[in-house]
């Protein structure tokens, strides 16, 4: 079905306020912050969009540009430090960081809605980043061999418990989770 030109600028700007929307407030914001950021009627957003998978579908077409903000330039990033370790740990703690700041990263990297394809492949793909990271940190031998990229997976869930239950004076409490877990991680010269 072919829309009409007005009825397709409406997807358009419902699909870019989904990104800003979500991006700001996670992917279980209101629909009416959608509707309204488009500056169209919740009634439009229902008829353009439709009523059965409506917030589904706006997660299926802003996550990926969410997501693909952050992971690869998170791995450029690290692939510039001087050595495995430092690779790997620029990149965890850039995702961690990424997810403490961003609700749909959180979202994401938490696997909170493992219905959505697109965003299981989007946490794939930095899972797959972190492969190459864990590798190169264990053939050098700064990494636990026994640490595995599905072990990052309990490290996103735990990180984002962490988040949802931390307030200030302790928003920080998952930097000192994640410090415990890399020094635990990181086999120093000198010891077996």
């Amino acid at each position: 079905m072919v829309l009409r030109r007005d009825a397709q600028q409406n997807v358009t700007k419902l699909t870019a306020a989904a990104v800003t929307v979500f991006r700001q407030q996670g992917f279980q914001a209101p629909l009416e912050a959608v509707a309204q950021e488009a500056g169209v009627s919740i009634g439009t957003l229902y008829n353009r969009i439709g009523r059965d998978g409506t917030r589904e579908t706006l997660i299926e077409a802003a996550a990926p540009v969410i997501a693909a903000e952050r992971t690869d330039r998170l791995a450029a990033e690290a692939q510039t430090r001087p050595d495995p370790w430092a690779r790997f740990e620029h990149y965890v703690t850039a995702l961690l960081d990424s997810q403490a700041a961003s609700p749909p990263v959180d979202d994401i990297m938490a696997r909170r809605l493992p219905e959505s394809s697109q965003l299981t492949e989007q946490c794939e793909h930095a899972l797959r980043h972190a492969g190459r990271f864990i590798a190169e940190a264990q053939a050098d031998g700064s990494l636990r061999p026994d640490f595995r990229v599905e072990d990052l997976t309990v490290l996103f869930q735990a990180s984002s418990g962490i988040l949802r239950a931390s307030a200030p004076p302790c928003a920080d409490a998952w930097r000192r989770h994640l410090r415990f877990v890399l020094d635990g991680l990181r086999v120093r010269s000198g010891t077996s």
